[in-house]
């Protein structure tokens, strides 16, 4: 009850005071739990000695276990001012303002307790805790390390230093701490668990597992820990398992908005839609200013088709948040599939903001180009995101410049030798090479905003990469030599399976199939399949398709490979891209939710001449997808 261990008469002020039998009678109530018994002793004491500062501490306590914390704020001042030298009542007095979110007024108690007894290491560990809730995490790592200092053994204290570490980006001390923390109370549920979000957060999933778990056989009761666990499960792929941690942290917190939030995302990731949307319809139901509730059924509703619907969920997650940078990425998103580019490019540049980008930022000294003319100046352009966006866009530099810019791109390395045959591009140099001087820099998908694209206005000539004559004649000769004849038709099934980044693994497995679906195709007579199938589910043995991957070193290999095809056939993955931006005929196999580039209801793409798209009617069905193609490369081998 009085942390520090002050007793009665280190708080007396005169002799009319009550008994030692009096004082242990109250003192032994409260450590019963019977409140209401101390609470009147504690009343009476106030009532006979006024002046006496133990009546108003045990009042301040008793209001304190009740939740009444206001009431408890005014008895324990009260205290205070009877007593100002005992540094318990001034510490006890910090955690009531810092429980009613008097952050300022909670750390100058802590430093008045500290002024008069310096070597407490319970209020330094207090003060270090309020000045992470005002945001100053070196205060409140010098107060911990001064905690520390004291009492070297202060678990607690050393599961807040990693807390305060690990927000200022030092994973590795971070984990130190809480290590250390387990060497002195190895059942101590809180570091196993904080031991788990700093694993989570550096990516190691299974160490991240067994912490949380750990935690979860000390505590079962622990909603947090079954939580992230499920975040966990969820980040490794684990779906289902993740489904029942996130259901038994609600069954302890039946309350919590945040965890049918996240519920209802793992839903959608598992392709229910209908008990995702209802999930964020709870919690949204429990709190109704959640932005992020608001922002995940707006992804749900996306993912439904109903793209207005979810415009007007992501609004209303920016009504309540304006600077939510996930929201703003994500309604630009729903505006550029609608059409809205011009909206669309605006709040895409939110997406540096978002944690997936942020990182990934770069922050020259050189301004941004926003379109303007700049006769004479460099400008370099350098790839942002995967090889399919950077063989979308790269068609962006050409018209660069037409404003009187001498352009450079940065590039994946894969990428640098079929791009060097760019026109009016100077240089082209890949990802991670020294760069040459530079006036000005643009990210590449930030260069449609900058020449106000439109859909009446996509640069889409019907080809605007180009091959190796060499390398095209080479692989004429050697596939004129293969058994098997007629159209030659090149297949690609699956795209990179993204592990490492969790919101795009799911997209993968949305976008890709397995490579048995195609069976069908190879009933047909009068064509030649060829594997373009780089990475992913490899080619299954036994399968009639003439696969040559394991030659191609980069993507000018392969755009020689395809400029010898008829068509190409893929999902939607960089090869796509590739085989579109030279001009061959490409028929894209597409999920119901597809990309934003490939847009609604049409067939044709405003960006790709030759491109087809063949789109799912539902999530999940791609039978009705090959059965379509099917019957269209029935009429494609007539002509």
């Amino acid at each position: 009850m009085f942390t520090g261990g002050s007793d009665g008469e280190a708080i007396r002020h005169n002799e009319n005071c009550p008994s030692d039998q009096e004082l242990n009678t109250v003192v032994a109530l409260f450590a019963a739990g019977h409140y209401s018994e101390a609470e009147a002793m504690a009343t009476a004491m106030t009532v006979r000695f006024p002046f006496f500062a133990f009546g108003w501490i045990v009042l301040g306590e008793v209001c304190k276990q009740k939740g009444q914390s206001a009431e408890a704020w005014s008895h324990m001042q009260k205290a205070v001012v009877l007593a100002p030298g005992n540094p318990d009542l001034h510490f006890n007095l910090g955690n009531l303002l810092q429980n009613l979110g008097k952050f300022e007024k909670a750390a100058e108690s802590y430093r008045l307790a500290l002024q008069i007894k310096p070597d407490y290491p319970y209020a330094h560990n207090n003060l270090g805790i309020t000045y992470q809730r005002m945001g100053r995490q070196e205060d409140a790592e010098s107060s911990f390390l001064q905690a520390l200092q004291i009492k070297p053994d202060f678990d607690e204290a050393l599961l807040n230093l990693g807390v305060t570490l690990k927000a200022l980006g030092r994973l590795d001390e971070a984990e130190a701490c809480y290590r250390r923390a387990l060497d002195i109370s190895p059942n101590f549920a809180e570091a196993h668990f904080n031991m788990g979000v700093t694993l989570q957060q550096s990516y190691r999933l299974t160490e991240a597992e067994v912490s949380y778990r750990h935690a979860l056989q000390i505590k079962p009761d622990f909603a947090e820990a079954h939580s992230n666990l499920g975040n966990t499960l969820k980040e490794s792929g684990r779906l289902n398992e993740a489904e029942i941690c996130y259901r038994q942290a609600l069954q302890i917190n039946p309350d919590s908005a945040e965890l049918h939030s996240n519920l209802g995302v793992l839903l959608k990731d598992l392709g229910r839609l209908n008990e995702a949307e209802a999930c964020c319809q709870q919690a949204l139901q429990i709190k109704p200013d959640f932005a992020g509730a608001y922002n995940n059924l707006g992804v749900i509703l996306k993912e439904s088709g109903l793209l207005l619907e979810a415009e007007n969920s992501y609004r209303r997650a920016l009504q309540i948040n304006p600077d939510y940078a996930e929201a703003h990425s994500n309604l630009a998103i729903t505006l550029l599939t609608r059409g809205d580019l011009t909206a669309g490019w605006e709040e895409n540049e939110w997406r540096w903001s978002t944690p997936q980008m942020i990182t990934g930022r770069r922050n020259f000294a050189q301004p941004q180009w926003r379109g303007e003319m700049a006769e004479g100046q460099t400008l370099l352009i350098h790839a942002e995101q995967g090889y399919g966006d950077t063989l979308q866009f790269c068609r962006y530099a050409s018209l660069a410049a037409t404003r009187g810019l001498r352009v450079i791109l940065e590039v994946q390395t894969p990428l640098v030798r079929l791009l060097r045959n760019l026109p009016h591009v100077d240089r082209v140099v890949g990802s991670g090479d020294e760069l040459p001087v530079f006036d000005l820099h643009c990210p590449m998908l930030s260069l449609p905003l900058a020449l106000k694209t439109t859909l009446a206005t996509i640069p889409s000539a019907q080809s605007y990469l180009q091959t190796d004559k060499m390398q095209v004649n080479a692989w004429q000769i050697r596939l004129a030599d293969l058994p098997g004849k007629g159209h030659r038709i090149g297949l690609v099934w699956a795209g990179n399976s993204h592990s490492h980044w969790p919101q795009a693994a799911v997209i993968d497995r949305q976008r890709s199939l397995p490579p048995e679906r195609l069976l069908p195709l190879f009933k047909l007579s009068g064509f030649h399949f060829f594997s373009l199938q780089k990475e992913g589910t490899a080619t299954p043995k036994g399968f009639p398709l003439t696969d040559l991957m394991d030659e191609m070193e980069d993507f000018a290999d392969t755009a020689a490979l395809i400029a010898n095809l008829d068509l190409v056939i893929a999902v939607d993955t960089a090869v796509a891209h590739l085989a579109a931006a030279l001009g061959k005929p490409v028929w894209v196999l597409n999920r119901f939710d597809s990309c934003w580039r490939w847009l609604r209801g049409r067939q044709d793409s405003p960006w790709y001449p030759s491109v087809r798209l063949f789109r799912q009617p539902k999530s999940g069905d791609w039978q009705t997808v090959i059965e379509k193609v099917v019957e269209d490369l029935t009429l494609f081998a007539e002509d």
